[in-house]
């Protein structure tokens, strides 16, 4: 899922005890600072009227309610929002571990038979907030509406769910059996395919505010439903008062909505889970920039869940110190600092579809040199006072883990300026520092610019990015400058988070001109919380937003699917971090969240990113 950074890199995009042993020892626990002890505070912000207020990262506003997403709008802040009043089938990570909390999941552990080939799902007795149960049927709903309607879906990969699906049967009302294709590696299954089923209510299955549809028991009767509740999330003064979006699972509704993100959420009282919510109220308060947000926290009187920008801490933490640990605060009267590390990485897609400066793209010794250009190490260092690991491939530095290979330890493409020059002047370039690099040896020989570039084609690209973080405009500023000293130059155009990822997705033909896109934080993995690439970078997947495709990688990505194991993974991992199809930087921590000292129960971050605020109060 995209990700994005706030505060001091309060990165957009995505809290269990029990979790999957094999996904706890291959995949870490991201732990957090502790956060249980929290100074007694008589004027804590939202104390006397029983209420929370949270920040969202600047720029960033929620915008989509159906959990059946679109890749432009398949971000943190809407699952956030989305997970509060709608349950997935299972719930990731909890008290900072990453892996399955049964406890906090709608289904039992799946039982797998007939040599992997067979899921039997049991479902656990939650109710929806019109009294009907959770049942079979609503999973066999959302698996009917993806297998009709999968190209809308920004979690479809091709050849994976729901196309991996032979069978989906309801035996029973508390019981689903699936029957797959072939066997699949079990961990995979459940973090990566099972993860992306949210049960919808019977009460969706709707072609019109007045007439049912019939999509529950009829694939080709999806389309209409799709066709409606696409329409209906789409509407989002509607949200707030729709007989569709106020069925809920979860332990939140809504109780308003405004499109430039404020919103505010009430109780379910019928909520069916293990922890009803505690407060009167949740609500959501949007901020253009990183500091507007920081001079309404410091005053300390107004926000519950704020962060501090980075800029705002005078004091790098230590370089040795994990991304997670709490450097100087100097909220400290106010406010204990919980920073929030997400199991992702951070990187920005290049569009190898845009007819001009595809063919450019496509030429793996210009991405060597512009990857060569960012200087992870000193942005971590000075703009992100060493909130931050380096990214060098597509598993997370931190935490540590077997899956993390030696190549992604020892980084492929270090910044360099002298390197980045020897790529280019190498394959057909004359290099112009503070000037223009053009191409003078057209051709597709070795040491030639490549197929589809022409002579004299300059290196010259857009680059919108994500506004209203002074960490991303330094780091943004940084690698403009270093490319400038091999002639590549970036014009850099800052732009609200929902505009980036709205023009940064697949797509074809002369009107696909979007050329780079840096929504500021990456990915986190989820729904694919298994850290593999079939959602990112397989060909033709939902969120392969540069539509990059590369029939060895596609192979590589398929072995992690079906074998368990730390060597399929670091075959796929090292092609990642050699290849470099999307162009790597620096994965900061997401928020350096400041929480209300005296509110209870905020004892730790979700690595994925998602929201627990039933679990908090005063």
């Amino acid at each position: 899922m995209k990700s994005h950074s706030a505060g001091a890199w309060r990165r957009f995009l995505l809290p269990g005890v029990l979790v999957a042993a094999a996904s706890l020892s291959l995949m870490g626990c991201a732990g957090s600072s502790p956060g249980a002890t929290h100074a007694a505070n008589a004027n804590a912000p939202g104390k006397a009227s029983d209420t929370i207020s949270w920040a969202l990262p600047p720029a960033t506003v929620p915008n989509w309610i159906w959990p059946f997403s679109p890749i432009a709008d398949f971000s943190v802040t809407n699952s956030e929002m989305q997970l509060m009043m709608y349950r997935t089938l299972y719930w990731y990570g909890d008290n900072g571990k990453t892996g399955v909390d049964y406890s906090l999941s709608l289904a039992k552990q799946p039982v797998y038979s007939n040599g992997g080939k067979t899921i039997t799902i049991t479902l656990n007795p939650y109710k929806w907030s019109n009294g009907e149960s959770v049942t079979a049927q609503d999973v066999i709903f959302w698996i009917n509406m993806d297998k009709a309607e999968k190209a809308n879906y920004a979690g479809y990969t091709p050849g994976q769910f729901p196309d991996n699906i032979l069978t989906a049967t309801s035996p029973n009302p508390t019981t689903v059996v699936l029957t797959t294709d072939k066997a699949y590696s079990q961990e995979w299954f459940l973090m990566n395919q099972l993860s992306q089923i949210t049960p919808m209510p019977l009460a969706w299955d709707m072609t019109s505010a007045t007439a049912k549809g019939d999509c529950v028991t009829n694939i080709s009767g999806c389309k209409a439903v799709y066709t409606y509740l696409n329409a209906q999330s789409k509407d989002l003064p509607s949200y707030a008062t729709s007989k569709i979006w106020s069925v809920v699972d979860g332990p939140w509704k809504l109780s308003s909505f405004n499109s430039d993100g404020h919103v505010t959420f009430v109780p379910n009282t019928v909520y069916s889970g293990p922890q009803k919510a505690q407060v009167k109220q949740f609500k959501m308060v949007p901020f253009t920039t990183d500091s507007a947000e920081f001079n309404v926290v410091r005053g300390g009187s107004t926000l519950d869940v704020g962060y501090i920008p980075t800029q705002d801490i005078a004091q790098a933490k230590p370089a040795t110190s994990a991304p997670d640990a709490a450097g100087p605060n100097p909220l400290s009267a106010n406010y204990q600092l919980i920073p929030w590390f997400l199991y992702g990485f951070n990187y920005f897609p290049i569009n190898y579809n845009n007819p001009t400066v595809g063919p450019i793209f496509k030429q793996l010794y210009f991405r060597q040199a512009l990857q060569s250009v960012v200087d992870q190490k000193g942005v971590i260092s000075s703009a992100a006072k060493n909130y931050g690991v380096q990214t060098t491939g597509p598993v997370p530095l931190f935490p540590d883990s077997p899956l993390i290979s030696q190549t992604e330890k020892n980084n492929p493409y270090p910044y360099s300026i002298a390197n980045a020059t020897k790529y280019l002047t190498d394959n057909g370039w004359k290099v112009v520092p503070k000037g223009t690099t053009t191409c003078v040896k057209p051709g597709t020989a070795t040491g030639d610019c490549g197929a589809g570039i022409a002579a004299g084609t300059a290196l010259t690209f857009s680059l919108p990015y994500a506004s209203g973080q002074a960490t991303i405009d330094t780091a943004m500023a940084s690698m403009k400058s270093n490319a400038a000293q091999v002639g590549i130059t970036l014009n850099l155009k800052p732009e609200p988070f929902n505009s980036v990822t709205s023009t940064a997705v697949p797509c074809k033909g002369k009107t696909c001109t979007w050329e780079m896109g840096n929504w500021g934080g990456g990915w986190v993995y989820a729904p694919d919380y298994y850290p593999t690439g079939e959602l990112l970078f397989a060909t033709g997947a939902g969120s392969n937003s540069g539509s990059y495709s590369n029939a060895t990688l596609d192979k590589l990505i398929a072995a992690t699917n079906t074998q368990s194991g730390t060597a399929v993974m670091q075959a796929y991992e090292d092609f990642m971090a050699t290849n470099v199809p999307v162009i790597y930087q620096p994965n900061y921590t997401y928020s350096l969240t400041e929480v209300a000292n005296g509110l209870k129960g905020f004892t730790a971050n979700n690595p994925y990113g998602a929201i627990k605020p039933e679990d908090w109060h005063y």
